[in-house]
């Protein structure tokens, strides 16, 4: 299945090499991220001025992965690319008290993108059924109840006006070992390294199950998942930069047009 491909019927994310770069080189990739950079401003820039005069549109774009798989990099090198008044980046930790005296949504629907905007969800709502079913912080027909919660919750962002692209950054056991290691190793990466990293790391096989059962039940039309093989830093990046920018270019949104008498505003600026 290649990264820009949504998870459909039969989709098993053991066959997901992580290592593949389906379809592009390193060189072309890199290219054309910076080739492509000023349309995908442009168009963020068209979406942010259609809701000042009244649209409803935006973007919601959510980053799951394992610890180092690379949703940072990711925001920095792709999201980074356009204007930041345009963007909100949530990146979700353990729940406060105050989130947990809540449901589970709770916190997620505070962090949406208005109109305009576009979202980034650094860890999402998708955590209540990945470590909750992992861990067994909340009882197993809880957890289950919730993926037809979010599928509904995220039918009604779409019909609402929220365009949303999930995206799952699938790195291989060795390559997080080797990253772990490079936080260990080099003494201004040690702020990134946190020892429970190592306490998942030690739940790979069942967190790869509760991935697949997240992905399987949640991934639809109207909010699919994409699987992006991410051991190779450069190709996860252009791949998800290709997922948003498609998106974009869906919305298809254009200028708005002048509210006022274009050339009477030239001949009044002229005469002043």
């Amino acid at each position: 299945m290649s990264a820009l491909e949504p998870v459909g019927p039969g989709f098993r994310l053991a066959d997901v090499d992580p290592d593949a770069t389906p379809g592009i080189d390193r060189a072309h990739a890199e290219r054309e991220l910076t080739d492509s950079a000023d349309e995908l401003s442009d168009l963020q820039e068209r979406l942010y001025a259609d809701a000042k005069v009244g649209g409803t549109r935006s973007v919601l774009l959510v980053l799951q992965g394992i610890d180092t798989a690379g949703k940072g990099g990711i925001i920095r090198h792709v999201v980074g690319l356009v204007d930041p008044q345009g963007v909100r980046i949530t990146a979700f930790k353990a729940p406060t008290p105050q989130e947990r005296a809540h449901d589970f949504l709770w916190r997620i629907r505070r962090a949406l993108p208005e109109p305009g905007l576009i979202g980034v969800f650094d860890r999402s709502h998708y955590e209540d059924v990945l470590i909750h079913r992992v861990r067994g912080l909340s009882p197993l027909e809880v957890v289950e109840q919730r993926y037809g919660i979010i599928r509904d919750f995220e039918a009604g962002l779409v019909a609402g006006g929220t365009l949303v692209r999930k995206v799952m950054l699938q790195i291989s056991r060795d390559e997080q070992r080797k990253r772990l290691q490079d936080r260990l190793d080099r003494p201004d990466k040690h702020w990134k390294f946190n020892p429970g990293d190592i306490d998942e790391r030690l739940l790979w096989d069942d967190y790869q199950a509760a991935y697949q059962i997240a992905l399987e039940r949640t991934s639809t039309p109207d909010a699919p998942w994409y699987v992006v093989p991410a051991d190779a830093k450069w190709y996860a990046r252009w791949a998800v930069h290709r997922i948003l920018l498609d998106a974009l270019r869906e919305i298809d949104l254009q200028w708005p047009p002048a509210d006022f008498d274009v050339e009477h505003e030239k001949a009044r600026l002229a005469a002043s």
